[in-house]
């Protein structure tokens, strides 16, 4: 897929000099993040076999969520809180129920049972919990003290310190787990075979660290080019705002965690994808969401609460109780990653009907 790395330079050229080509500009940025993200995969699977699926998933994460971390700075700046909102709440729902449910479809196909370390998985599920109720305990206070806007910005200030200090005390906790089980091999005890059977030669770690970070600058560069199309491209398309946010953008914003999960997973590393998937969506929810809420009372015009709207708050909610009810026990197979693209596709259909689902 290298040679799409052509329609970088492409989408580039056709933002500055066909700037009306709107689906065109879409199209060609989209598919330009696919050899990105591929690299990206590439680079993280190198490093995730010399430091482990903890540290590997963990900087996964990091540079995955670098291109939703910018997307939402611009759209923040310009007081587009309801496109923030949406975006964070897609890029997790597609991360835990569509990148994971392809995961375990593919991975489950090639190799029928993976398994996986549960208590992490479980760490991992209990920390998305906690977002959830983070992010319902504001809107249930809108609807319980209406007009009370300056307290709810207060209490939205004060969640996102709290979220903050959990996201670190995590990372700590990641971090230490990973140190104490240095050395340890995966399910199938072959990483490195896998990485040259999928990825061909493992890179050295400076190399691995050198592309990611240009990677990510690229992913960067294409996923701004993507939201000043997509409000033109998703009406000539006929879709709804609320579902080109939280679906079709979520989808190409998380596509490098998208690509790693789901090679690890045909690998039969169940442990990286999972760390990769729940990790970014941990990451998120803890660290972009209640980041982006404390930058909004220095950039912006007005601050931007915890506010989530009760279809967004649904969607999470769901989400996030079915994949903590499915990865709860250390295994995984291709049914239960159906079952998991079933709830997604149950609610892209909401969404693609109800335009103001996001509200």
């Amino acid at each position: 897929m290298k040679w799409l790395l052509v329609l970088m330079p492409l989408a580039i050229v056709l933002e500055h000099v066909a700037p009306e080509r709107s689906l065109l500009i879409f199209v060609v940025a989209g598919l330009g993040i696919i050899p990105l993200a591929s690299l990206m995969a590439q680079a993280t699977g190198s490093l995730a076999v010399k430091l482990g699926p903890a540290v590997g998933g963990l900087l996964n994460a990091t540079f995955g969520n670098a291109a939703e971390l910018i997307i939402a700075l611009a759209a923040l700046r310009n007081g587009l809180h309801d496109m923030v909102k949406a975006s964070l709440a897609g890029t997790i729902i597609g991360n835990i129920l569509f990148v994971l449910g392809m995961a375990m479809v593919l991975g489950g196909a090639r190799h029928r049972e993976q398994r996986y370390d549960a208590r992490a998985a479980r760490t991992q599920a209990t920390m998305l919990t906690l977002a959830v109720i983070a992010l319902i305990m504001p809107a249930a206070y809108g609807v319980i003290v209406p007009d009370a806007q300056m307290r709810l910005d207060s209490i939205s200030a004060w969640i996102a310190v709290l979220m903050l200090g959990v996201y670190v005390a995590n990372v700590a906790f990641t971090l230490a787990s990973a140190r104490s089980t240095n050395g340890r091999t995966t399910d199938n005890g072959a990483r490195d075979e896998a990485m040259h059977a999928h990825h061909g030669p493992q890179w050295g770690t400076t190399k691995a660290v050198i592309v990611l970070a240009a990677v990510s600058l690229g992913i960067i560069w294409l996923s701004e080019i993507l939201v000043g199309a997509v409000e033109p491209a998703s009406e000539e398309l006929g879709l709804s705002d609320a579902f080109t946010g939280v679906f079709v953008l979520a989808v190409i914003g998380g596509a490098a965690e998208q690509a790693t999960a789901i090679v690890a997973a045909r690998q039969n590393r169940m442990d990286l994808a999972m760390s990769i998937v729940l990790g970014a969506s941990v990451q998120l929810a803890l660290l972009v969401a209640p980041l982006l809420v404390l930058l909004s009372y220095v950039m912006g015009p007005h601050p931007m609460g915890l506010v989530f709207g009760p279809g967004l708050v649904l969607i999470i909610l769901f989400s996030v109780l079915i994949t903590g009810q499915i990865t709860s026990d250390g295994r995984t197979d291709w049914l239960r990653g159906v079952q998991l693209l079933a709830v997604y596709l149950i609610l892209a259909a909401v969404f693609f009907y109800v335009p103001d689902a996001s509200r």
